[in-house]
């Protein structure tokens, strides 16, 4: 028999961890809705040139990471798995005509997305983000409003330590003068450079300082600051988000050599860390201002501004924090019954509790009473619903697990007794006949 696995790269989430995933993403959800982000669904598969336009032909993520689909017929387009979420956001921006409506237009994701990346911890090739786009304000505002919602959301997860780097990396304005001050920097030193890097010199100057290579760090840490190098108008929007930010009580720290991996980014660039745990392989998420995307991509001028922040990490993180994980929903009740063969019965008063929206469920294998209880116990349930011979006359017997407390009750009232016991939390009432 073939020993057949997830990919590399990939892993099964399995039901003893996906309560931790599920109350997550129920944060980002409630995050989102109370800041006025609206969701969004983009498919996990686009024309490769959303993301070869929009991410950059020059980046990891094109030119090594991309998961290209090989059709199957002769088609002209080429396909690939989503490696982040803007630039497909974006192109339902434009499709859909979303430029017609009140703006900013402000949208949520949570999903995942993929790139044929090294794996290692906290990185996968399978991986999930909470993504929220402001697409249609210029800012500083809503760069400090989005800022401090992704420092919140670390904050409600219940994660301590989360610091942020803040940056300015300039616009077409000013930043092709200091790509060209930078490139200088590097260029008496290009025989040492990695084969990489050497390549990028010439192409992308600024990818050198987003280098994954151990070995740039001395040069990196020489090389002229973009900062030292903004026009008039990106030098006020960079003074203006750190005031809003200072107004919201949002302590950072300003990086320098923080600059976004992809062609889009402008202006405002930031990235979450834990205190003591910077650089690239550590960042639990960040994002940043992209006011050229959307021109890029087929639309009109506009600006926007998002932040992506990586739900695997945040998990590893909270767990190395001894954060206690989410617990497994119980059951509200298990139905189980004398007679091991009378699932019919026990399906049919599942049913009952499940339509009035009780969480529960029937005992359907042919086990004796006493197994069936036991196993109800097992699962944390909080009553047991034994169908007997009461069940000819509409009643059953109603156990409370916890305190052993057991009642006659009749089905019709079955999901209201269940509710009101739930609600009184009468443990330890004694037992009624």
């Amino acid at each position: 028999m073939p020993n057949l696995q997830a990919p590399r790269g990939t892993r099964d989430l399995l039901p003893s961890q996906t309560p931790a995933w599920t109350r997550l993403e129920r944060l980002a959800a409630d995050l989102a809705a109370r800041y006025g982000y609206r969701r969004i669904e983009t498919p996990l598969f686009e024309q490769a040139a959303v993301f070869e336009r929009g991410v950059g032909a020059v980046t990891d993520i094109v030119e090594k990471e991309l998961f290209r689909i090989a059709p199957r017929t002769e088609e002209s387009e080429s396909w690939a798995l989503r490696p982040e979420p803007t630039a497909g956001i974006v192109r339902a921006y434009i499709q859909h005509g979303m430029q017609t409506l009140p703006q900013p237009v402000k949208l949520a994701m949570t999903g995942p997305m993929f790139r044929h990346d090294r794996p290692q911890a906290g990185r996968y090739r399978q991986f999930w983000q909470f993504d929220v786009e402001a697409i249609g304000d210029p800012g500083p505002a809503v760069d400090a409003e989005i800022i401090e919602l992704g420092h919140r959301f670390f904050a409600d997860a219940g994660l301590a330590d989360v610091r942020i780097h803040l940056n300015s990396i300039g616009d077409a304005a000013c930043r092709p003068a200091y790509i060209e001050t930078l490139a200088a920097h590097y260029r008496p030193h290009a025989a040492e450079l990695p084969a990489v890097e050497r390549e990028r010199l010439e192409r992308a100057p600024l990818r050198l300082l987003d280098s994954k290579d151990p070995s740039m760090a001395p040069l990196n840490a020489t090389a002229p600051r973009i900062t030292d190098h903004l026009c008039g108008p990106c030098r006020e929007h960079f003074d203006a988000v750190q005031a809003h930010l200072a107004a919201l009580g949002v302590e950072f720290s300003l990086e320098p050599g923080l600059v976004r991996g992809l062609d889009y980014y402008t202006r405002t660039a930031f990235e979450y860390y834990l205190e003591g745990r910077q650089g690239q392989q550590q960042a639990l998420g960040g994002g940043g201002r992209y006011d050229g995307l959307v021109e890029l991509l087929g639309g009109k001028p506009t600006p926007g501004i998002g932040l992506g922040l990586g739900l695997d990490r945040i998990l590893l993180a909270l767990e190395a924090q001894g954060v206690p994980p989410a617990a497994d929903p119980a059951l509200t009740a298990v139905v189980v019954g004398a007679d091991p063969a009378a699932t019919a019965d026990r399906l049919r008063v599942a049913t009952i509790l499940r339509s009035a929206g009780i969480p529960a469920r029937a005992e359907l294998g042919q086990r004796k009473l006493g197994k069936q209880l036991e196993s109800a116990a097992k699962e944390r349930a909080h009553f047991a619903v034994i169908v007997g011979d009461e069940f000819a006359d509409g009643q059953v017997q109603v156990k409370d697990l916890e305190a052993g407390a057991q009642k006659l009750v009749a089905i019709a009232d079955l999901a209201r007794h269940i509710e009101r016991a739930q609600a009184s939390h009468r443990h330890g009432a004694p037992v009624e006949r």
